[in-house]
């Protein structure tokens, strides 16, 4: 008997759905409650340092979780901060090991689904941990991740109205072409001017939101690393993450930053999406809300799982061979 494993490119994983919000946000809930059953478990990120650029890294994310996924896997991503042009910044892929036998179940090209990953996880704080029904949502940046988050709001807040802020303002109209009746802001101040909203998918090597941009009844949400200042956090009423934890050690995302500086302490976490106790919490809509999106290796896991599944069944992807068995 040849053993095999499969190989799903980005092509192959849209075909299998990976482009389904509904069903990414499902992934981000099942993938909570199997860790809070204690049946899916993750270890802390393995950073590798590959340039001087403190920017370039790579990134191990291992995870296992039982239930309908059984699997445990690695993803793997790698970032540099002077790519060739013509290649992407960020390359990242996932390998799953099935649970039962240990054997190698799938190798998928997974930068889609980490922007998957990360819209679902905001579409569920912007459920969660919003304030006010986000009725009017300011989406900051024009990248890989500002389109998912922008395709993501079409599809679980389908009656928001969207006004996108790029630095270049070509690329934010370019963008917002995708779904009609998003605005376009030339103007950062004008694009959160009256928001219930802000979301931060930028790559920004500064703060682009400082302290003026808290108010009462609004939900700022950082996907980047730099885009919210030290000043903004501290001056925020209710602090959400989607995971405290060994992730404060080391992640080089503004909260945890602002908390190894001593500035932060983390008794004032209100809400933390791993926490089943925190499955409850909804803010005072009087008060301002701020929600660090970090990812966690349970996320990523859940997805790459369930589309290795579908796409066994629709029979996409390429088997690669490992090695001949005994008949």
């Amino acid at each position: 008997m040849t053993r095999s494993m499969l190989w799903l490119n980005e092509t192959d994983l849209r075909a299998a759905g990976a482009a389904d919000h509904l069903r990414a946000r499902a992934d981000i809930e099942e993938a909570l409650r199997l860790h809070a059953a204690g049946a899916a478990e993750m270890v802390p990120e393995n950073v590798l340092p590959t340039g001087p650029d403190p920017r370039e890294k790579a990134y191990g994310l291992p995870a296992r979780l039982e239930g309908e996924y059984g699997v445990a896997g690695l993803k793997w991503t790698m970032h540099r901060a002077a790519a060739d042009p013509s290649l992407p910044a960020n390359s990242s892929l996932t390998l799953l090991n099935r649970l039962e036998d240990g054997q190698p179940e799938a190798i998928l090209e997974s930068g889609f689904l980490t922007c998957m990953r990360t819209a679902a996880v905001t579409g569920l704080a912007l459920s969660r941990f919003a304030p006010l029904a986000p009725r009017r949502i300011a989406l900051l940046g024009a990248g890989a991740q500002a389109r998912g988050h922008l395709d993501m709001l079409a599809a679980l807040f389908p009656e928001a109205q969207v006004t996108v802020w790029n630095r270049t303002t070509e690329r934010a109209h370019a963008m917002a072409g995708r779904h009609p009746g998003t605005a376009v802001s030339e103007a950062l101040d004008d694009a959160v001017a009256d928001v219930d909203a802000i979301l931060s998918c930028t790559s920004a090597p500064e703060p682009i939101l400082d302290a003026r941009a808290v108010r009462p009844g609004r939900l700022i949400a950082q996907i980047g690393f730099n885009e919210v200042s030290f000043d903004a956090i501290e001056a925020t009423d209710d602090v959400c993450v989607d995971a405290w934890g060994d992730f404060a050690d080391r992640s080089a995302k503004s909260l945890f930053r602002l908390y190894r500086a001593g500035r932060f302490s983390a008794d004032r976490i209100a809400a933390d999406l791993s926490d089943p106790a925190c499955a409850t919490w909804r803010p005072d809509p009087a008060r301002s809300v701020f929600f660090s999106s970090f990812g966690l290796n349970i996320f990523d896991i859940a997805l790459a799982a369930r589309l290795v599944r579908d796409a066994r069944a629709l029979g996409l992807g390429q088997a690669l061979p490992l090695a001949a068995g005994q008949e």
